[in-house]
C-alpha cells in the first residue's frame, strides 16, 4: 500500500496500492462492511447491526494506512475501525466495467466434444478418505459442470453416499431416489431402450434441483451410453451466430409443465437462457418433453424466437458438442442441472440397464468446496 486519500468531504476514501492501482471505497460501504466485534459476530461473521443503525450522514474524518491495514475514523459517532488491506483488494468494486450479456464467471470453463479424454473423474474411495481429493473433484464439478466417480460400491442406495460427501439429497415427488431401470425387449413399453435428447431435468420446478446424480448398478445392454452437453457453450455459440436469437431466449420466458403423477401439477416460467442483471450467464433450461405453450413472446418476435429455439436445439444435438461415456456398475456421474444437459443413447440386444438417480443442490457442494479451499490456504 502506498497512499490513502479522503475524497468528497469524507464521503469516500481512495487507496493507491503498490503498482499504482487506485481503488475508491464509499464511507457507507466501509462502515457497513466493518469486521469489528460490535459489527460482526465473532463466531459466525453475521452482521449485528442493521443499515438503519448506521447514520445516513456517515463520513470519514481520518484515515491512515500501513502495509497490512487501513485505519478509518468515522463521524458522527467517532468510531475507529481497522480493515485488512488484502480483504479490501479482493472486494474492491471500483473499476468494475459492464460486460456483454452472456459472460461467464472465471471459475467456469465451457467445453464441447474436444474435452475428450479430459473428462473429470475421481475414485470413490479416495474422495471419501481425503478432503484434498474431494476438493479436487468438487472443483472440477464447479469448473466443468459435471464429473464422474468410479470404484464405488455396487449396491442399492450407494448414490446417497455420494451426496453425503458434500451435502443433502433434495426429495421430490419422485422420492429421495428414483429408478432408471430399462430392460431390452421388455414386457411393458414403459421400459424401453429409446434414446433421449439432451435436456436439463425438472425445468417445471422453481427452483429446479441444481444437481443430479446418476449411479450405475447394471449396464449389460448394447448401447445406452450417457451423453452430456455444456449448455453454456451452446448458449455462447448461439450468441456468436445470432445475437438477436440469444437476446430473445434470454429476454422472454419459456414455460414448462408436468402433470404425469396423481396429485402433482408443476409449472414454471423462466427463460431458456438465464442471465443475472449484469449479464452473467447463470442458467440454461432446456427440455422439449416438458415445454408447454410459449405465451410470453410478442407476436412480432415469435418467428425469430422459434428460429433461435430451433438453433439452440440443433446445437445441442451436434456431435461436436457432445461428450459420451458408458458407465460401469459402481460408477456414477453428477451434473450441474442449471448448466449441463444430459442424455442417453438408445440400446438394443440382450441385457439390462439399471441406474439410480437423485437430486441435490449446489449450495452444499460449493459450501464444502469453499471450506476445503480455505483449509488449503491455512495449511
Amino acid at each position: 500500500m502506498d497512499t490513502v486519500k479522503i475524497l468528497d468531504e469524507g464521503k469516500a476514501v481512495s487507496l493507491t496500492f503498490r503498482g499504482g492501482r487506485e481503488r475508491r471505497f464509499h464511507a457507507i460501504w466501509l462502515r457497513d462492511n466493518a469486521r469489528d466485534e460490535s459489527t460482526r459476530a465473532p463466531g459466525n461473521g453475521q452482521r449485528l447491526i442493521t443499515l438503519g443503525e448506521i447514520s445516513a450522514d456517515v463520513r470519514i474524518a481520518a484515515a491512515s494506512v500501513d502495509e497490512r491495514t487501513l485505519r478509518v475514523t468515522f463521524q458522527p459517532d467517532g468510531r475507529e475501525i481497522v480493515y485488512d488491506i488484502h480483504w479490501l483488494a479482493e472486494h474492491a468494486y471500483d473499476g468494475v466495467h459492464s460486460r456483454a450479456p452472456g459472460w461467464v464467471s472465471t471459475e467456469i470453463e465451457t467445453w464441447d466434444a474436444g474435452l475428450g479424454q479430459r473428462v473429470p473423474c475421481a475414485d470413490f474411495s479416495t474422495v471419501s478418505r481425503t478432503d484434498g481429493a474431494l476438493g479436487d473433484w468438487l472443483y472440477d464439478i464447479r469448473r466443468f459442470g459435471f464429473a464422474k466417480l468410479t470404484g464405488g460400491p455396487v449396491k442399492i442406495g450407494a448414490l446417497l453416499e455420494v451426496v453425503a460427501l458434500f451435502g443433502y439429497v433434495r426429495e421430490t415427488n419422485y422420492g429421495k431416489v428414483f429408478e432408471v431401470r430399462t430392460e431390452v425387449n421388455p414386457n411393458n413399453l414403459a421400459f424401453t431402450g429409446l434414446g433421449l435428447q439432451a435436456h436439463t431435468d425438472n425445468p417445471y420446478r422453481d427452483p429446479v434441483p441444481t444437481l443430479q446424480v446418476l449411479y450405475c448398478l447394471e449396464n449389460s445392454a448394447i448401447g445406452g451410453e450417457n451423453m452430456v452437453v455444456d449448455g453454456f457453450r451452446a448458449a455462447e455459440r448461439l450468441r456468436q451466430e445470432s445475437p438477436r436469437g440469444f437476446d430473445l431466449l434470454s429476454r422472454y420466458c419459456a414455460r414448462f409443465e408436468y402433470t404425469g403423477s396423481a396429485g402433482v401439477h408443476l409449472r414454471s416460467r423462466r427463460p431458456m437462457i438465464e442471465l443475472m442483471p449484469d449479464g452473467e450467464l447463470v442458467g440454461v433450461r432446456f427440455n422439449n418433453r416438458s415445454a408447454s405453450a410459449i405465451v410470453d413472446v410478442p407476436y412480432n418476435d415469435m418467428d425469430d424466437y422459434y428460429r433461435a429455439y430451433r438453433r439452440m436445439s440443433d446445437l445441442i444435438d451436434e456431435e461436436d458438442m457432445q461428450v459420451t461415456f458408458k458407465l460401469q456398475p459402481g460408477e456414477c456421474f453428477i451434473v450441474d442441472n442449471t448448466r449441463v444437459l444430459h442424455a442417453r443413447r438408445g440400446y438394443s440386444g440382450a441385457g439390462s440397464r439399471w441406474l439410480q438417480g437423485c437430486y441435490a443442490d449446489k449450495d452444499g457442494l460449493l459450501s464444502k468446496l469453499a471450506v476445503v479451499e480455505k483449509q488449503r490456504e491455512r495449511a
